[in-house]
């Protein structure tokens, strides 16, 4: 995310004042399809204000709260059901996710999934799931999420997210005040993207897409080795510090020793080249590499230099791909397809804007707030691709700090 981008998101109502741009009466076309991404919930009152609610995170103005949604709502008892709608009943956000992913694989053409770490700051210690959250500008309180996206190069959705608890969210009074379901732990950012990884082979219906990890402290040899024995093709980011060897039946006169993958990047300026993923030229060394002498799990590590940045290089682990590294490099540039998106699209229409202190609360809203960011980026219409803005200042600020 961009460094402007970023401090606005700090603030309360500045990046909502103009509205989301969306808020026009909806297409017979476009109402057709919200009603379809939400024929799962189970009665039609539910159907009804879900639509309702969908609506208003498009056209209402300023933060996208319970109570500026309910507020279009007509009557002090018809704004209390919306509160109870999200907060209190008993629907179950997955199926509508999963048909939002169908939909979205449909409308995108999506060529891989994006799982990534959004922070949601917040002014309070009360909204649930809220704690101190390091980030490389210092300490933010806030939400720490996961989101997975289905992303083309024009276009990224989010489909599923996992919210971070930490202990004391797990621990009474705070889990029965916050509705956190008894059989939830104290999560890592690392089990969150587990999590996720694994919620996408519940989805029916979709081809087997590959997966582009965008979070370098949880990207190590386990998540490769999940994704590998799925059969995905994957690229994982990794830390300067994640310990790898050189694969020795590509490379044989080189050692089989630990090295950090930063340091093995840094140290092989032999293997470097100069790749056109498509956006311009880049200095990328793709180095064959094994997560084990006794297990032959055959690797390339990426490292990618951008003339504008002196420091390590971006990172990535991906399988031994025959399409080579341009097809390899093509993928990683879809994350920051998902950066703009959560920038023009996503803060738009509320994602990050439930305060609530319920859990189911929060996954029903950030839900619907998805399936309105379809309806938006629908309603958008083809645009050109994203160009990499090769600055560091595109890095993003306010990913958390594991």
């Amino acid at each position: 995310m961009r460094q402007g981008a970023a401090m606005r998101d700090l603030g309360d109502d500045r990046r909502h004042e103009s509205g989301t741009g969306d808020g026009g009466p909806l297409t017979a076309a476009e109402a057709a399809v919200l009603r379809g991404l939400l024929a799962s919930l189970p009665l039609n009152g539910q159907r009804l204000k879900a639509e309702r609610y969908v609506r208003g995170l498009l056209s209402v103005r300023g933060r996208k709260t319970l109570r500026s949604v309910a507020a279009q709502f007509d009557g002090a008892s018809a704004q209390q059901s919306v509160h109870h709608f999200i907060s209190a009943s008993p629907w179950d956000w997955t199926p509508v996710r999963h048909d939002l992913a169908r939909h979205a694989q449909r409308a995108l053409a999506a060529q891989a999934w994006v799982i990534g770490t959004t922070l949601i700051p917040k002014t309070g210690p009360h909204s649930v799931g809220a704690d101190p959250q390091q980030t490389p500008l210092g300490t933010v309180n806030g939400q720490c999420t996961v989101g997975a996206w289905l992303a083309s190069e024009r276009a990224a959705v989010p489909v599923d997210w996992q919210l971070r608890l930490s202990a004391r969210w797990t621990a009474d009074p705070l889990r029965s005040r916050a509705s956190v379901p008894e059989d939830a732990a104290a999560d890592t950012v690392e089990t969150c993207v587990r999590r996720a990884v694994a919620g996408l082979a519940e989805i029916r219906g979709l081809p087997r897409l590959p997966v582009v990890v965008d979070v370098p402290e949880a990207g190590g040899m386990p998540l490769v080795r999940i994704l590998a024995a799925a059969g995905r093709p994957f690229a994982v980011r990794v830390s300067p510090s994640l310990p790898v060897r050189i694969d020795r039946w590509e490379l044989p006169t080189y050692g089989d020793l630990l090295r950090t993958a930063g340091d093995l990047a840094e140290s092989l300026p032999h293997l470097r080249q100069q790749v056109n993923p498509g956006d311009g030229s880049t200095t990328v060394a793709a180095v064959p590499v094994v997560a084990s002498p006794r297990r032959r799990e055959p690797m390339t590590l990426l490292g990618e230099w951008c003339p504008e940045r002196r420091a390590f290089p971006r990172l990535w682990l991906t399988g031994r791909d025959p399409s080579g590294v341009a097809a390899a490099l093509r993928l990683t540039r879809l994350t920051a397809v998902v950066e703009r998106d959560l920038v023009e699209v996503s803060d738009r229409v509320g994602v990050r804007d439930f305060g609530g202190r319920s859990f189911p609360g929060w996954h029903r809203h950030i839900t619907l707030a998805s399936v309105a960011h379809l309806m938006a980026v629908s309603a958008r219409g083809h645009r050109g691709a994203v160009t990499r803005d090769r600055s560091p200042a595109q890095e993003r600020d306010y990913r958390p700090v594991i």
